[in-house]
């Protein structure tokens, strides 16, 4: 048996969302397929939805969706051709609409005169022209001068590292793409430009009030996000280190260590972690990645990251489906080799709610290494023992056998986690006889081998883990 234990997460787009193209990228080694809402209507991601449930359908798979909303993104607005901006040179930002040029530029984000303040800093187009704010009227407009020039291009994003934003964590164009989402069934949802805690649970107190299974990736990206990432964690489902802004938002040279600590963080918290952005971003053109994205993509996964992403390069790129393969072998590589995620040991706490569950499920993973075992062959309702049991990656795979078809899905984003449909409750003994036969007759382990079996006794009441079991099958 082998399939790669880091999970690959690919985003849909022109160059990938048709039913073949992702039946291709999936055998390469995708679990999770991304909507990015930024690029669309609100239509256009229930269709990607759609298409990722026919996938799964047609092929029996159990490949997750994630939908990632554009939250606050501050952009500029339309600008004229040729513009070039020299250091000095003095640019409003206005309120009023108007088509942009070296001198005036039209700002959609309209609390700018009232939020920013003189000597701040504003970075346009991922940072590659920078300007400082000398004043503004309060009303609507801000004028700064320009201190690393360049060209000015139409719809480019706005950063301001230092500036307190009043918006909302979630836009209009937000609750609308999260209204589809919900309706579809959608595994994920990714809130992007998180401040604080607080941003996390009022998209929670959304989902809950629509009476949906959906899950949050909390996006990592704002200097305010890192100062409040215990308080993130502990609200958020799963995390991603969204480096792109993130680089631009604090100096790039913080990002690397930033990147190595929320992994760190996630996994003592048993929260899944996607490192994204730029991860293979040459081969949006090129059929072979650079030696630093093949190092990038190498040391995520010795960080302990549950996952990587690909952006353009799957949903624009000119090869998507090789990317995916190139990402898989450079994971199966270190997979493979005997180097290990350095994890900080992470023990239960004693008469925690939990305690008897965490005691089983870092045992399982203890013992599952000492012995050798095949797999942890799990039973969950609530997926609870699936991220448990990850979070400690043990050397072995773990398979999850369950009945709620909601959490089926959403495991596919969960390190070393292949998940199970099954809902046969009879007696503890006659269901892990069953689900080790299920995985023989599924090649993923063979007579001889050792695994080990965790459940709840008496099993129909699904409560908490008190069983584990060694055995040789």
């Amino acid at each position: 048996m082998h399939y790669n234990k880091t999970k690959i997460v690919a985003t849909l787009g022109p160059a990938s969302a048709n039913i073949e193209t992702m039946y291709e990228m999936v055998k390469a080694g995708v679990s999770v397929f991304r909507i990015n809402c930024s690029h669309g209507k609100a239509e256009d991601t229930r269709n990607y939805i759609r298409l990722v449930k026919e996938l799964n359908e047609r092929y029996h798979l159990n490949v997750a969706s994630l939908a990632d909303l554009q939250g606050p993104k501050l952009r500029i607005g339309e600008v004229e051709d040729g513009v070039e901006l020299k250091p000095g040179d003095i640019l409003t930002f206005t309120n009023h609409y108007c088509v942009g040029n070296a001198q005036r530029v039209y700002m959609t984000y309209k609390q700018f005169p009232q939020d920013v303040k003189v000597g701040e800093k504003v970075l346009l187009d991922d940072g590659k022209l920078i300007l400082e704010v000398i004043s503004t009227n309060s009303i609507d407009e801000v004028q700064a001068r320009v201190i690393q020039g360049g060209p000015l291009k139409s719809k480019k994003g706005v950063n301001l590292p230092s500036t307190k934003i009043s918006l909302p964590c979630l836009t209009d164009k937000d609750l609308e793409d999260l209204k589809v989402a919900l309706e579809e069934h959608v595994d994920w949802i990714g809130l992007s430009f998180v401040r604080n805690a607080t941003d996390v649970m009022e998209l929670r107190r959304i989902i809950e009030h629509n009476k949906s299974h959906a899950r949050i990736v909390s996006k990592i990206e704002k200097p305010e996000a890192v100062v409040d990432i215990d308080n993130i964690i502990d609200q958020t489902d799963a995390l991603m280190v969204a480096r792109g802004d993130l680089g631009v938002e604090v100096p790039m040279q913080g990002v690397p260590l930033i990147q190595k600590l929320i992994v760190k963080k996630a996994l003592a918290k048993a929260k899944p972690v996607i490192i994204a952005t730029q991860m293979m971003e040459s081969m949006m053109n090129s059929l072979s990645p650079t030696r630093a994205e093949v190092n990038d993509v190498a040391n995520s996964v010795l960080d302990g990251a549950d996952a990587v992403m690909l952006s353009g390069e799957t949903s624009v790129g000119k090869y998507p489906v090789q990317v995916v393969q190139a990402m898989s072998k450079i994971i199966k590589h270190v997979e493979d080799s005997t180097l290990r995620p350095q994890l900080d040991e992470n023990m239960p706490v004693y008469h925690s709610q939990r305690f008897i569950t965490d005691s089983i499920c870092y045992n399982a993973s203890k013992i599952s290494n000492q012995i050798g075992a095949m797999g942890i062959l799990t039973m969950t309702h609530s997926g609870y023992t699936a991220y448990k049991i990850s979070s400690h990656r043990p050397d072995t795979y773990i398979l999850v056998f369950t009945a709620n078809k909601s959490i089926l899905t959403q495991l596919s984003l969960v390190w070393g986690v292949k998940a199970f449909y099954y809902d046969k409750m009879t007696t503890t003994d006659e269901s892990l006889a069953d689900i080790a036969q299920i995985c023989i007759d599924n090649g993923l382990i063979n007579r001889g081998d050792f695994i080990i079996q965790i459940a709840s006794m008496p099993i129909y009441e699904k409560g908490m883990t008190n069983t584990l079991k060694i055995t040789q099958v």
